[in-house]
């Protein structure tokens, strides 16, 4: 660690303590050239993945637009806001526990249905008609049937 006074690279840790919230390192130290004194602070850093798009381009990840697609498959469906949240926060701890720097854009969009089957069956299918691109009833008939046979048959 250098000094931020004279810019030396050696210098000593004099005390380590734990943050009170627990998220961080605080470490006092002494530079061993000028004996000037100052803190540091270890921190974890958690980034996303980049996207890579369909054309190749690469993108940073933002939460938004993730929130957006999911708000205009669930528009006017009773979904409420804590579950879209959740849904989300899902979403994004895979992300970050995936270990990659880059994943595609599919990845996220079968997530996003993932999520969207759990939370509300119409919307998952409006969302897979787009992100399926179908190009004719028998692939909605198929997604459809799909969904409909997780349901448990009603009884007469």
């Amino acid at each position: 660690m250098k000094c931020p006074f004279c810019q030396h690279e050696d210098t000593q840790v004099l005390d380590t303590r734990v943050s009170e919230e627990g998220d961080a390192i605080r470490r006092r130290r002494r530079c061993v050239n000028c004996d000037k004194r100052f803190t540091t602070y270890e921190r974890i850093e958690l980034v996303m993945p980049y996207v890579v798009k369909k054309n190749g381009s690469r993108t940073e990840f933002t939460a938004d637009k993730l929130r957006a697609s999911l708000m205009l498959a669930l528009r006017k469906r009773p979904v409420a806001a804590p579950a879209v949240d959740a849904a989300i926060l899902s979403i994004e701890e895979k992300l970050l526990t995936s270990g990659q720097r880059e994943v595609e854009s599919g990845y996220i969009g079968e997530l996003v249905m993932q999520e969207l089957k759990r939370l509300d069956k119409i919307a998952y299918i409006r969302f897979a008609s787009v992100y399926k691109n179908f190009e004719d009833l028998a692939e909605f008939q198929d997604a459809i049937a799909e969904v409909g046979q997780e349901r448990k048959p009603r009884k007469a």
